[in-house]
């Protein structure tokens, strides 16, 4: 039986999670493949105490924002695509209270009003953690703390008119949320988050479409939660082993091509922009 010391707070015992960071462009597809992943390991009908796998996102951790920055935002003049538009700080003792396999609360941002609300969202601990964000491997600090790196690569256009759609049933203005998005949202994709795909250990194509890569993911993550939980904490299961899967899949990893006819469905973080 395992000492008190080793049991976690749900009498589960203690270990270090997982921790799985998600990049990508606005509206590229994150939080779908997030979601799929988690409904493929069947973990949308486990009771949120005793979740074996978590999502939690970047956009919670938006500053709380002064008088004047809230007026510039709801005319869409606040740039929330900036690494200073998020507290780094409450993110990376958040993340770091995870990783120890404390249970924490998060907080809730409201993206209509543009406010920190008061009710939090409570994390217990799991066994993967998923981490998804525009800028979630932007600081180092942060990124050093995830033990695999996924990059969903969704063509501008399609983001552009998710995006549209997404802010459109929000309630706001076609001309304002394109007006932001030129302003700020595209450059700062290509000055901050575009450049944090060279961290990626696995880039996935088309997000939530691609189901051979989220199948590939899947899999990696059911041989964590199946096997010693300890066995990645030596080195066996990381994005390596993934990308040797992505190879005998027929994908391209480690400079090994498609067999004709084949599709790209993963590429690895070496491969050009």
């Amino acid at each position: 039986m395992a000492s008190a010391a080793l049991l976690g707070e749900l009498g589960r015992p203690h270990h270090r999670p997982f921790l799985i960071g998600v990049s990508g462009g606005t509206a590229s597809g994150k939080s779908t493949v997030c979601a799929k992943i988690m409904e493929l390991l069947g973990q949308n009908e486990v009771d949120h105490h005793q979740r074996k796998v978590v999502i939690v996102s970047q956009d919670r951790f938006y500053r709380v924002l002064t008088i004047e920055q809230k007026a510039k935002a709801l005319r869409g003049q606040y740039n929330f695509d900036h690494p200073d538009a998020f507290d780094n700080e409450l993110m990376y003792k958040t993340l770091k209270d995870i990783v120890e396999g404390k249970t924490v609360e998060v907080p809730t941002y409201d993206c209509v009003t543009h406010s920190r609300l008061q009710e939090t969202m409570t994390v217990y601990p799991a066994d993967v953690v998923l981490f998804e964000g525009i800028l979630v491997f932007y600081s180092q600090e942060i990124r050093d703390m995830f033990h695999l790196k996924l990059f969903v690569d969704t063509d501008s256009d399609v983001r552009l008119s998710r995006r549209v759609l997404r802010d459109m049933k929000r309630g706001r203005d076609l001309e304002q949320i394109l007006t932001q998005y030129t302003t700020f949202v595209k450059p700062a994709f290509e000055e901050f988050c575009l450049l944090t795909k060279k961290y990626a250990d696995v880039i996935i194509p088309r997000g939530v479409d691609n189901m051979v890569a989220i199948n590939l993911i899947v899999q990696h993550i059911q041989d964590i939660l199946n096997g010693d939980i300890c066995k990645w904490q030596r080195g066996a299961v990381n994005g390596r082993g993934l990308k040797r899967a992505l190879s005998e899949q027929g994908g391209v990893a480690n400079g090994i091509p498609n067999p004709p006819g084949k599709r790209v469905l993963l590429e690895p973080s070496s491969r050009p922009h």
